[in-house]
């Protein structure tokens, strides 16, 4: 699926950081699927376009309620059980990768535990439940920053992999 954004509004965006650059590109990909992600938009997308949204959902569930609140909200499979972490070493995040294989393994251990229909009083016990979780937040938290920094830089050097750049949309 060509994704299209007016040269103007990435020039925009880049001018107020990286966060912004990311994000203009992020929701042109994401209006062109309707504004949804699942199993019907999913295949419309090419492989560096899923990534990029994998990593917005990661990063947004993890700084909100951690690898936990991840895995609940059901992004465990998508995440964990896709090639998502050899992406992020390809694209350069070599320890992000290593982190989202160390969340793989806890992922596969407590996977049934953590995705199981539960009250927000069991939810929250979940944190308790599972403290080995705690690192791979803490871990994330202190390299979030570094991490979007080198995704925003490979996606501005492989811009035509994630959008068709126009002079006016």
């Amino acid at each position: 699926m060509e994704v299209k954004i007016a040269e103007i509004k990435l020039q925009e965006a880049a001018g107020k950081g990286t966060d912004a650059f990311l994000k203009v590109v992020h929701d042109a990909i994401l209006e062109a699927v309707g504004g949804e992600v699942n199993a019907e938009t999913l295949p419309l997308l090419n492989g560096e376009q899923t990534t990029l949204l994998a990593y917005f959902i990661l990063r947004e569930e993890v700084m909100d309620g951690g690898f936990i609140q991840l895995i609940h909200n059901g992004y465990g499979p998508f995440i964990f059980l896709n090639p998502f972490a050899k992406a992020m070493r390809l694209w350069g995040a070599h320890e992000f990768s290593k982190l989202i294989y160390k969340g793989r393994k806890l992922f596969e251990t407590h996977e049934k535990a953590l995705t199981a229909e539960c009250s927000d009083e069991e939810f929250m016990a979940l944190f308790e439940k599972y403290p080995e979780f705690d690192d791979l937040d803490d871990e994330f938290i202190e390299m979030e920053e570094d991490v979007t920094d080198l995704i925003a830089h490979y996606v501005d050097d492989h811009l035509e992999q994630f959008v068709h750049v126009t002079k006016n949309v």
